[in-house]
């Protein structure tokens, strides 16, 4: 249910065609909106029953299990039809958790640092188990792409949306390492309420045993909440981490900025508690990756510096690029579609932190928003990302080294696929304007 265009529906569809079942697959979209994901599948696509345009409440009688593209809620009303005539219910994450080789998983969730966490977790832990494998939540990286990667001997980290979460919990799905990072206001169009969202994500944790591991951030609101759901798994609070000192610390956040601390510690707790020695740990941080599209620096001269933080997809993601650039001469770049989220603490943040002669925003149903919460009378919008580039070119001063950082604090389906979409858009601009021999 649900093929989509980002890859995981293909991913999923491929996958269970080598299974050898029989197969529908049904999607509201159309042939031609699903163009691309059907030319993926064309090899295979006579042994699929396709039904797009459209859900048929008779698909989901006649079928004995039903897979949800993350993309699904669970409350649609044709799953409903599916969960009352008893039918098994699926996606891609329980699939996974069923058919992989190696159970020895480490699962990351939560709204802000788990992608650079679960890439840093793969990092120290690949010292450790050079058969590390880091997996999900990608377009490139879907998980019934990266299965048959898996082996026995695998150590597989799993970054995991909440979408993939609502269907999990229990015996379909526990992790050995859960990691729930810091949580804020997200995806409540989906969720309706942050009790709901972090219910969601306490799934993650619902399955393990005493024998396991739930790593969370001890200083986030919702860490109070977790431990009223009684996890049984053993506790760690990655906040409260004894593995660096002073000076490692300080020299990491002159490197990296504060707001990847919490990122550091988390990974560092959660290799530690995977069986990685201090040692090994240290000696891997000066190693650590530039995520790509988190405050990824993408071109540098002696009077420009252009950061792509595409993936800064919520009101607090932008305030932390904000509050790590401001110091220094910035143009920002923000503005998207909004997804039931508040800006009012992002408009003081701004207010406080930079000029509205430094700020340009891509329209958008955010952006609106954003606009209101901050009641400028001089706000420069535009229709496009080119149009946003062009103006933070022109505003730059060559006497003195300026950052251009797109950090848009929103999401971004209105004008792109998602955001990794909009960070390749923004990365071609880059090469146009800036790069136009490389």
């Amino acid at each position: 249910m649900g093929l989509g265009i980002l890859g995981g529906g293909v991913a999923t569809t491929r996958w269970l065609v080598e299974q050898g079942i029989i197969l529908t697959v049904t999607d509201v979209k159309n042939r031609t909106e699903l163009a691309v994901s059907l030319e993926k599948l064309a090899n295979i696509a006579g042994k699929i029953n396709f039904v797009l345009g459209e859900h048929r409440e008779k698909d989901f009688l006649e079928n004995d299990i039903i897979i949800l593209n993350q993309d699904i809620p669970f409350d649609n009303k044709f799953v409903e039809i599916a969960r009352k005539t008893g039918k098994i219910i699926e996606n891609e994450l329980t699939l996974f958790y069923k058919f992989s080789k190696s159970k020895n998983i480490i699962a990351i969730t939560g709204t802000r640092g788990k992608t650079t966490t679960a890439n840093w977790v793969a990092h120290f832990l690949k010292s450790l188990n050079p058969n590390t494998l880091l997996i999900g939540n990608s377009p490139d990286k879907p998980l019934l792409q990266e299965i048959k990667k898996v082996e026995e001997s695998s150590l597989v980290v799993l970054e995991v949306p909440s979408f993939n979460l609502e269907i999990a919990g229990g015996e379909n799905f526990k992790p050995h390492i859960a990691v729930i990072t810091s949580l804020y206001r997200d995806h409540l169009n989906r969720h309706k309420t942050m009790e709901n969202y972090a219910l969601t994500k306490a799934n993650i944790f619902k399955g393990q045993t005493q024998e396991d591991y739930l790593i969370i951030d001890g200083e986030d609101e919702w860490s109070e909440f977790f431990l009223k759901l009684e996890p049984k798994s053993k506790l760690i609070f990655y906040d409260r981490q004894d593995i660096f000192s002073n000076k490692e610390i300080n020299g990491f956040i002159s490197e990296w900025g504060k707001h990847n601390l919490k990122n550091l510690f988390a990974a560092a707790m959660t290799a530690k508690s995977a069986g990685c020695s201090v040692e090994i740990i240290k000696n891997q941080v000066p190693s650590l990756s530039q995520i790509r599209f988190r405050q990824e620096k993408i071109f540098e001269n002696e009077n420009i510096a252009v950061y792509n933080d595409t993936t800064a997809t919520s009101p607090e993601a932008s305030m932390a690029a904000i509050n790590r650039f401001s110091s220094a001469k910035t143009i920002f770049i923000a503005g998207g579609t909004d997804r039931d989220l508040d800006f009012s603490k992002w408009a003081d943040f701004v207010k406080s932190k930079i000029s509205s002669e430094d700020l340009i925003l891509l329209s958008g149903s955010a952006t609106e928003k954003m606009k209101k919460a901050l009641d400028w009378s001089n706000m420069k919008e535009f229709d496009t990302l080119e149009e946003c580039f062009q103006k933070a070119l022109s505003l730059v001063d060559n006497k003195r080294k300026v950052n251009i950082v797109f950090s848009p604090g929103a999401k971004s389906f209105e004008k792109f696929k998602n955001e990794f979409d909009r960070g390749e858009q923004f990365n071609l601009l880059i090469k146009k304007y800036l790069n136009k021999n490389g």
